[in-house]
């Protein structure tokens, strides 16, 4: 059983890469799997469920790879810049793919435990971004003000990824380019959340 989910898996992630989450069907899927196109049901309830499955995998690698980068870095903008840059570096190799991957994450069905997954990614992507900030806080400064402070600016930060990642298929700010204006949001960010807490020992 654990070899079809494996080459059930992989079918769809190269399949996707190839050719494109909407152009691709559940019987393509199921042929290069080797499978019955039945079988392909007993892991995955949809096509949108695989999907899910397969970028459930890329996004947790890219938090992997950007958390070993943040650790590198002592300044906090530079600390949440490379962890999510990790993320944008990934997506952005089938971007098309990502935007149908929010969508499902947005407005899947509740009960699928594949978006359940992918939601504790994101939340664990937001309380990485959190700690980073929290460990650059001044001393002094309340910490259940930092830390709830430190929440609201990883949730902007992911919010401002998210955005970006969707522009292929909104098509807005076509102008600006990811990468940079990723990094110019995070430091714009960064900055308001220091200045919040710092603030609340000026005013001690």
């Amino acid at each position: 059983m654990q070899d079809k989910q494996r080459r059930i898996f992989d079918a769809a992630t190269s399949l996707f890469a190839e050719r494109g989450y909407d152009a691709v069907g559940t019987q393509e899927i199921a042929e290069r799997a080797d499978v019955a196109a039945g079988t392909v049901f007993r892991y995955a309830s949809s096509k949108a469920e695989l999907l899910l499955m397969v970028y459930n995998r890329e996004l947790r690698d890219a938090i992997d790879v950007g958390t070993r980068a943040a650790a590198e870095q002592s300044d906090p903008t530079g600390s949440v810049d490379v962890l999510v840059q990790a993320v944008l570096a990934s997506s952005t190799r089938h971007p098309v793919n990502v935007v149908a991957y929010q969508r499902e994450l947005l407005f899947g069905p509740a009960t699928d435990e594949y978006r359940t997954a992918g939601l504790a990614l994101v939340a664990e992507l937001e309380d990485a971004i959190a700690s980073r900030l929290i460990a650059s806080a001044p001393a002094g400064v309340d910490e259940t003000l930092v830390r709830r402070e430190a929440q609201r600016a990883a949730r902007s930060v992911f919010a401002t990824l998210s955005l970006l990642l969707a522009g292929p298929s909104t098509g807005a700010h076509q102008e600006t380019e990811p990468t940079e204006e990723l990094r110019g949001q995070i430091a714009q960010i960064v900055r308001g959340f220091l200045a919040t807490v710092t603030s609340t020992i000026e005013r001690s």
